[in-house]
């Protein structure tokens, strides 16, 4: 018999029935903690075993006695049972829910998590949300303390990724952005060796795309820049970029919005190589609960919409 077959025709009743027959090894007795009648547990376990196509159970004197190819089930369907009974203690406890906890770079903050936040309180799950942005190493740090449940960030390096799991999401690179008639912007062939003429905002070192631009840089025979500020104030390169002639090395994400609205430009650099992964990260052993999952789904939801 097919997998589609078991799986469609197996229910509950099923499960719960044979899996107290089991444990009272007496049809009568387990009738009498199902509350119904022994007829109903005999016809309910022959059609188990008319689905599964074997023997469950075999007599035993008075009793009955659960045959192998019963006990190989009976684990399955235990595990079945049990699995089923935690996510309806699960979704019972969501309208008072433990508070969820999510870290956020800011490209994330900026650009996912407003869409992610408005579907997520329309599910009316009533949990307390707190939202953290900050660097990548900072975020892993709080997750691995238990501080924070789930970061959406970058992929960090395989070192500082121990006893924590990574699911990829979308990727997003490093741009050089200036204001909109910045002094480079002019002009059919731009030199990118100009950029060492103006002061440039720089992730500092230790900071997740910071490897992506040094290497970057180093490729174009940039390896000094005399103007560097080392900076993770978005706040402040957004005020900064757009009052003078600096340069902001920074992720897309999080100057998206100002690009595409034509007050921020990106210098025209083929910046492809900066890519790096971004996604969910959580810890090996962290705990769930309906209301992260709901949370987890929705952010998995509005990056696949953004991407198509």
């Amino acid at each position: 018999m097919g997998i589609e077959l078991i799986d469609s025709r197996v229910r509950f009743r099923h499960l719960r029935t044979f899996i107290e027959v089991v444990r009272q090894n007496s049809v009568g007795r387990a009738a009498q903690v199902l509350a119904v009648s022994q007829p109903a547990v005999t016809k309910t376990i022959r059609e188990l075993e008319e689905i599964l196509d074997k023997k469950l159970f075999e007599k035993d004197g008075r009793g009955l006695k659960v045959t192998r190819y019963g006990e190989v089930f009976l684990r399955h369907a235990g595990a079945s049972v049990a699995a089923l009974q935690t996510g309806i203690d699960s979704l019972s406890r969501v309208d008072a829910g433990p508070p969820v906890r999510i870290g956020a770079l800011p490209t994330v903050s900026a650009r996912i998590m407003p869409g992610v936040m408005e579907r997520f309180l329309a599910e009316g799950t009533d949990s307390p949300v707190k939202i953290v942005t900050g660097e990548n190493q900072v975020l892993l740090g709080q997750l691995r303390t238990g501080t924070l449940d789930l970061v959406v960030g970058r992929l960090a390096a395989p070192e500082q990724m121990a006893g924590l799991t990574f699911e990829y999401l979308y990727s997003e690179q490093v741009r050089f952005v200036v204001r909109a008639g910045h002094p480079l912007l002019a002009g059919n062939q731009f030199d990118f060796e100009r950029i060492r003429d103006y002061t440039i905002l720089m992730p500092p070192i230790g900071s997740v795309i910071r490897p992506y631009v040094d290497r970057y840089l180093l490729a174009h025979g940039l390896a000094e820049l005399p103007h560097a500020i080392e900076t993770v104030s978005d706040s402040f390169g957004h005020v900064f970029v757009s009052q003078t002639d600096a340069i902001w090395v920074i992720s897309e994400g999080v100057v998206i919005r100002e690009m595409t609205a034509g007050r921020l430009a990106a210098l025209p650099v083929d910046t492809t190589e900066t890519q790096g992964a971004v996604g969910l990260t959580t810890r090996e052993d962290s705990p769930s609960n309906a209301s992260l999952e709901i949370l987890t789904h929705t952010i998995r939801d509005v990056i696949r919409e953004r991407a198509g």
